[in-house]
């Protein structure tokens, strides 16, 4: 019986398929390139190999190529005559997923982990700030990340991939030390795992410790597949760092060769969400950015998120139909937000909507209800200063100088040197 990197026996008899599967699975572990050739490579091994279709259904969804992951994952259901228990669970599993069945995933993965804990595609799909749980809408859910992985870990022991999902998870409740010893372990079994450099420059992050991480995640980049999933994501966080230490030029040049829409590759929540927040932390700073700018990142929402209910997603488009005036497609986000955090996006869209009008008091009156929630709203803490500092902008603009110190020092201590660059001096 042949076995994946986890130990866990998978059918199939060909060594070559089984080593492609294993090939494929630690690529899309580490957001790294190449996870759909080496599963379709485990298919041209072993035509009969159900897991390596469901597999490289994962590949595609995360890419966001729906249909081809729909039709992957039908193949690797009419294959399962024959898989073990485990394998039959699993595609299951990664069946209602892709099939956008969110809680019946949630419920058939927590269900599948108790049973058989380093199934790790199927713990992957809830783990993350991304994540079913991440993206769960509910109050709270940074903590229940923690305790999910905390149940895990000691079934994964030093495992690469584990500790570096185990280490965002400790980062974002605050457990920045915890998450750096984490994360060190993670790197030292894989340096060339992408969600682990990512991670790493979270922690810099949160430690106030930009200029560190700046060095570290400049010289990591240097070697990253502009094909990886998260290429266009952690251009993103180089382009911040540069701004934030007035390197404006070379942050630019990162934003238009690999985050701005016409010009990146990767998931479209990545290309908008990541467009639109260095735009407005942009103008906040004190840039002048192109309308044009807006336009492209607004027209691309409208594109790739037309309806209400990706909650991440729609309060990105808020912002950037507010800048340009698609006030249809923002009034939408108001009146109809959908999901579990539909009230939240209502507020943050309203907020925009008034940041755009200058009107510094209805800002900070639509912020005030969500800044104790909008943890619901998903992404990582670092994503979600968006909301902080338009607060701040707001409270500046109208004078409130203290207050804006304050809630700083109450809410984002660590921030405080990016406060100094939006005018709190």
């Amino acid at each position: 019986m042949m076995h994946d990197r986890y130990d866990n026996p998978i059918s199939t008899t060909s060594e070559k398929a089984r080593d492609a599967y294993i090939e494929g699975v630690d690529a899309l572990l580490s957001a790294n390139a190449g996870a759909e050739l080496a599963f379709q490579a485990a298919i041209d091994a072993d035509e009969s190999f159900a897991l390596a279709y469901a597999a490289l259904a994962r590949a595609c969804q995360i890419s966001g190529r729906g249909f081809e992951a729909t039709e992957s994952i039908a193949k690797a259901e009419s294959l399962s005559d024959g898989a073990s228990t485990r394998e039959l669970s699993h595609i299951a599993m990664l069946g209602h997923l892709i099939g956008g069945r969110g809680a019946d995933a949630v419920a058939s993965a927590r269900a599948h982990v108790m049973e058989f804990p380093r199934d790790s595609m199927i713990v992957q799909p809830l783990t993350s700030v991304f994540g079913l749980i991440g993206f769960s809408g509910l109050a709270g859910r940074e903590a229940e990340q923690l305790a999910f992985l905390t149940t895990l870990a000691s079934s994964y022991g030093d495992d690469w991939w584990f500790n570096c999902q185990f280490a965002f998870a400790q980062v974002e409740v605050g457990q920045t030390d915890r998450a750096w010893n984490t994360i060190t372990k993670s790197l030292d079994g894989n340096p060339r795992n992408a969600h682990a450099a990512h991670i790493r420059t979270h922690i810099h992050y949160e430690r106030d410790d930009a200029r560190a991480g700046l060095i570290y995640l400049t010289n990591w980049y240097k070697d990253l597949d502009r094909t990886a999933v998260l290429h266009c994501h952690i251009t993103w966080h180089l382009a911040l760092w540069n701004l934030e230490f007035g390197n404006a030029e070379q942050a630019w040049a990162y934003i238009d060769d690999g985050v701005r829409p016409s010009k990146a590759w990767g998931p479209a929540l990545n290309v908008m969400t990541d467009t639109v927040s260095f735009l407005h932390r942009a103008e906040m700073c004190g840039e002048v950015v192109d309308v044009g700018r807006w336009h492209e990142v607004s027209e691309y929402a409208l594109k790739f998120f037309p309806n209400p209910g990706f909650t991440f997603a729609d309060i990105h488009a808020a912002l950037a139909h507010a800048m340009v005036g698609e006030t249809d497609a923002l009034g939408r986000l108001i009146s109809d937000a959908k999901g579990p955090a539909a009230d939240v996006v209502a507020k943050l869209a309203e907020a925009f909507q008034a940041f755009v009008a200058q009107n510094w008091q209805a800002v900070i009156a639509h912020l005030t209800p969500v800044m104790s929630q909008h943890e619901r709203v998903g992404g990582s803490r670092a994503q979600r200063d968006l909301i902080e500092f338009t607060m701040l902008a707001a409270l500046m603009k109208l004078g409130r100088s203290d207050d804006a110190r304050l809630m700083l020092a109450m809410r984002r201590p660590m921030k405080a040197d990016y406060g100094v660059s939006i005018g709190l001096g």
